[in-house]
């Protein structure tokens, strides 16, 4: 669930929920970072086009995108890859907590037959 979902879900759905919220809650900060830079980034493009008054060619947009875009360059990567780093533990995680759950259960289950 962790991988399909959102990272943390897997370990609420197996009742970890320290891991979960903490998973949970980093990824969603990461998240919030990417969407307002890039909320932002369309703000000031739109603004820019409006105030020139010119014509909305598709060129002129893209180079106004990639000029805006250029200044939030590191604080951006550094969210992306926090972001794939939360998702990476949540899956690997809740598969190892998964694992150790079943593993329990097996032995529980053998100890009554």
């Amino acid at each position: 669930m962790s991988g399909l979902i959102f990272p943390g879900i897997g370990h609420l759905y197996l009742k970890r929920y320290a891991h979960g919220i903490m998973l949970f809650a980093g990824a969603a900060s990461a998240i919030y970072y990417l969407v307002s830079v890039v909320v932002t980034t369309a703000l000031e493009v739109v603004n820019k086009v409006q105030s020139s008054g010119a014509q909305a060619d598709m060129s002129v947009i893209t180079d106004l995108v990639s000029q805006q875009s250029s200044g939030a360059g590191q604080p951006t990567n550094v969210a992306m890859v926090a972001f794939a780093v939360f998702w990476v533990t949540g899956v690997a995680d809740s598969y190892r907590q998964g694992r150790a759950h079943e593993r329990v259960a097996m032995g529980a289950g053998e100890k009554e037959a």
